[in-house]
């Protein structure tokens, strides 16, 4: 199965964009990659998908912040076509209605929407430039895993320029580009299967910001960057898990001339506990007896997140046994998932190795009683316990 593509990489959009930038961004691919226009090509029928499934998360608020914070692992359970759940092809064009103005594309091709989407205006304005993202592993213990919790990092990165505010300017002033007027873009017309129409490029003169700068700043050498230091604060929220990826919105490097910044990508590395083992939301505990106690009951002590806690153990306590401790797992990530998991402790009962000669004798005594013998419900029992190992 080939890998995923990130969202925004499918529509060609950056991770700011707008509702709008984004809605035209898909009208472009479904316009591209329709099977009206790509009669028998599955790659066409594939990015068609693909670009449907993207929309489909991103115009979404809810769905769209969830994919933000946790990429594709945040989609699981969602509904919808981002979270799992197939689309069919009336399903997709059923959604053109919402794009292209209601038009039937099911059965008819470009009818509708289409037409009015080639008859009009045009998209576009000018460049922001984007930082770059940084990306870095942050270590959490169970602890930490439970709470959520925020660290603090000192990171070199690129950060707006002091001396010239990030305008790349020594004296703060800036030029309209003749080029393009000050547009970022300049225009050409061509002729198209669909008429007369009218592109649009990004102005190789002032790079698609509409401006130039004649006296460059000293400092930052017209970028309106400089590389630093800077403390950065990641939150992380309770529930994470190992290799979950968590973005931190504008605070990766700084863009030039006050663009818009990067993100930094957080990679999850869970420590492990010297006692408990995870799995998902519940903890595991293996707890070892020592035969009285077994036998004849009591009490155990065993370690939670919070500190240790004691149990009850009943007479007759047999290996293999499990007790669950409710409420004493891990919550969810961000609430998604089923409350928070149990503690599940798993019984053993440690068999002394060398005895003394009085406390074999005390154990031969006991051999002889019918009691300590398994009947036929303990062996059953245990049959039952060894067979569920190979289901």
């Amino acid at each position: 199965m080939a890998e995923k593509r990130d969202y925004y990489e499918v529509l060609g959009v950056s991770k700011t964009a707008s509702d709008a930038e984004i809605k035209a961004a898909y009208k472009k691919m479904a316009i591209k990659y329709h099977p009206d226009r790509n009669p028998g090509n599955k790659e066409a029928e594939e990015k068609f998908k693909e670009a449907a499934e993207a929309y489909d998360v991103l115009r979404d608020p809810d769905k769209r912040k969830q994919y933000d914070q946790f990429g594709f692992a945040g989609m699981n359970g969602q509904g919808g076509f981002g979270g799992g759940a197939s689309m069919s092809m009336d399903d997709i064009f059923s959604m053109f209605g919402d794009i292209f103005g209601g038009g039937n594309f099911a059965g008819g091709g470009f009818a509708g929407g289409f037409g009015d989407f080639f008859g009009g205006g045009r998209a576009g304005g000018k460049h922001v430039e984007k930082g770059s993202d940084l990306r870095l592993k942050v270590r959490v213990n169970l602890k930490e895993v439970a709470s959520g919790v925020t660290k603090k990092f000192k990171i070199n990165k690129y950060v707006t320029c002091p001396h010239c505010n990030g305008s790349g300017s020594e004296d703060g002033k800036t030029e309209t580009c003749t080029k393009c007027n000050g547009s970022g873009v300049t225009y050409r017309n061509v002729n198209t299967m669909f008429g007369h129409m009218q592109t649009q490029t990004q102005c190789d003169a002032c790079g698609g910001t509409g401006s130039v700068i004649r006296n460059k700043c000293k400092h930052c050498g017209g970028t309106g960057i400089v590389k630093d230091e800077e403390i950065v604060e990641i939150k992380i929220p309770a529930g994470v898990q190992e290799g979950m990826i968590i973005t931190e919105r504008g605070k990766g490097n700084a863009a030039r001339w006050n663009g818009v910044p990067g993100d930094i990508q957080v990679y999850i590395v869970e420590e492990p506990h010297p006692e408990l083992l995870r799995d998902g939301q519940n903890l595991q505990y293996q707890l070892l007896l020592d035969v009285p106690t077994a036998i004849l009951g009591g009490s155990a002590e065993v370690p939670t997140i919070d500190g240790k806690v004691k149990i009850k153990i009943e007479p007759g306590t047999q290996p293999g046994k499990t007790m669950r401790l409710r409420g004493k797992g891990l919550p969810g990530v961000q609430g998604y998932g089923f409350g928070t998991g149990d503690l599940i402790v798993q019984i053993g009962v440690y068999i002394p190795e060398n005895l003394s000669r009085e406390e074999k004798e005390t154990f031969e005594k006991l051999s002889k009683s019918e009691n300590m013998k398994p009947g036929a419900t303990a062996k059953n029992n245990f049959f039952n316990r060894f067979k569920k190992m190979f289901e």
